[in-house]
This record gives structure tokens, C-alpha cells and sequence, in this order.
């Protein structure tokens, strides 16, 4: 059965995904389907594939089944519908509009770092110190320079397999890191214009970096979920950076500026609100 509330956070996740400073992990967890999804990506069972290929079809579909399409299904049409549709408007809004844009993305970072320490209840001194590694880890990353490097298809296959370890985690933004190795207007664009040699590159890529990177995760959750969260608010706290940099560089602090970051902070704890009532 199709999933109309999955379907409705793939778009969330999707519209996040385009922003540099947002991330799709942090739509996915404030909306109550992060740890399922992550350990559903790394159980994926593709023992349907030799059944097939061996004419056991039955068998086929009988493996293919276990794996969790009543949420892989909804929430990739939403995330993708959701990146064609918003990425052209992220990438106006972001020209024209850059500190208003992105005092928006403040508020929506800070509300999403404080919803995860609300949630992270009775922290001890080792996840404080898990926190300041997330913080050093992330403002150092969003202080360097933009890699200088070209559009070839290899290069777009290892972006796509980086960004998509980013857009996993609460706090990193993948398009962030597509900013940092100087793909995301190429990115952007051609998934604007349908480019599908570009997109199936990259998204080839994206599959082998999720499917690698998200047992490393699910581990880590299931073993030291309370670790793995306070390094996840270090980076969600020290990524404001990028935000805030972008804010003061365009424009200076208006009124307007400001209520922006309040919509932005507020809309979290909203869909939370929201969206809590569903889990």
C-alpha cells in the first residue's frame, strides 16, 4: 500500500537535500523515520537477483519482499519529485535572495540541533565530549575553500558516493558537500534540466556510497546510540557556520533577516509536532 505520510517526508527530504546547510537526515529524524530507514538500507537483501538469474522466480520474489518497499517506494518518488521541482527555486533563491535564504537554513539547522539534545536525554561528560568533536569536525569542514576540481564522470560517481554519506546524517548537508568539491551548480542544474547521463552518474554513485556507508551507521546506532547522536548535534552545531558566514558576507542583520530564522526554527518543532503524532 502506497504511503501517503512517507511520501510526504520523501518531499521534505527532497527539498532539504537541495539546500547547502540542510540535511535530509535531519528531516528524516525529526519526522521519525531515521532509524528505520537507515537499517532498512543496510539490510538490503539482494538474494532476489541470483534466484532470478537462476529462473527460481518464485524464490525471486519471495527474497525480494523482505526488503522494506513500503518505504523505499513513497520515499524515493518524494525525493525525487521533491529535488527536480525545488531545485531550480533553491538555486534562484540562493542568487538573489542569499542572506534571507540562509538565515532560513539558520533557523532550521539550530532547531534541528536542539530537538536532537532534547532527544538525547541524560547526556554524561563522554557525550559532551563527543559533541565538541562533532563541532570541531564540522567547523572545520565548512571553512575550507572549495576544491578545485572538474565535471568528468568519475569525479561526479565519487561526489555523488561523498554527498550521499552526508545527506544520511542528521546535521551534514550533502549539497554542502558538492559546494565543497565544486559540483553542486553542475548537480543542481542537470537535475533542473534532466540531464540523465549526469544524474544516473552521480546517482550510481550515491547507491554505492549509502549502501556502504549506512551499515557503518546502523551499527553505531544500534550499539552507541547516544554517542552517535552527541557527535550528530556537534555537527549540527558547528555546520551553522556556513549559514552564518553566508549571512553577514550578503547582507547585514535586518528584521527581516531575523524573522526568517524564526520561521526556519519554528517549522521544525512544528513538523515535529506533526509528524510526532505518526510515529
Amino acid at each position: 500500500m502506497f504511503d501517503l505520510m512517507i511520501f510526504l517526508r520523501g518531499l521534505l527530504m527532497g527539498a532539504a537535500d537541495v539546500v547547502p546547510g540542510v540535511s535530509g537526515g535531519t528531516i528524516a529524524f525529526i519526522t521519525g523515520i531515521y532509524s528505520r530507514l537507515v537499517h532498512s538500507i543496510s539490510t538490503l537483501n539482494f538474494k532476489f537477483l541470483s534466484s532470478f538469474f537462476a529462473g527460481q522466480f518464485k524464490s525471486s520474489w519471495k527474497e525480494l519482499k523482505k526488503n522494506d518497499f513500503a518505504l523505499f517506494v513513497p520515499l524515493a518518488l518524494g525525493i525525487g519529485i521533491s529535488m527536480f521541482l525545488f531545485s531550480g527555486l533553491v538555486g534562484f533563491l540562493l542568487e538573489s535572495y542569499a542572506a534571507y535564504a540562509f538565515s532560513f537554513f539558520f533557523g532550521l539547522i539550530l532547531a534541528s540541533a536542539l530537538f536532537m539534545i532534547k532527544t538525547t536525554k541524560r547526556m554524561k561528560l563522554e557525550h559532551y565530549f563527543f559533541v565538541a568533536i562533532g563541532v570541531a569536525t564540522a567547523y572545520l569542514i565548512s571553512g575550507s575553500s572549495a576544491l578545485a576540481a572538474n565535471h568528468s564522470l568519475p569525479i561526479l560517481f565519487l561526489s555523488g558516493a561523498i554527498a550521499i554519506c552526508a545527506m544520511i546524517l542528521p546535521g551534514i548537508s550533502g549539497a554542502f558537500i558538492l559546494l565543497l568539491l565544486n559540483q553542486y551548480q553542475y548537480v543542481i542544474n542537470a537535475i533542473h534540466n534532466l540531464n540523465f547521463l549526469v544524474i544516473g552518474t552521480f546517482g550510481v554513485g550515491a547507491i554505492a556510497g549509502l549502501l556502504s556507508f549506512s551499515k557503518l551507521l546502523d551499527y553505531f546506532l544500534r550499539h552507541q546510540r547516544k554517542l552517535t547522536f552527541s557527535f550528530l548535534i556537534g555537527i549540527m552545531l558547528g555546520s551553522l557556520r556556513i549559514p552564518w558566514q553566508n549571512i553577514i558576507s550578503n547582507d547585514f542583520i535586518s528584521w527581516i533577516v531575523l524573522l526568517l530564522g524564526i520561521v526556519g526554527f519554528v517549522l521544525v518543532f512544528t513538523l515535529e509536532s506533526a509528524f510526532g503524532k505518526l510515529k
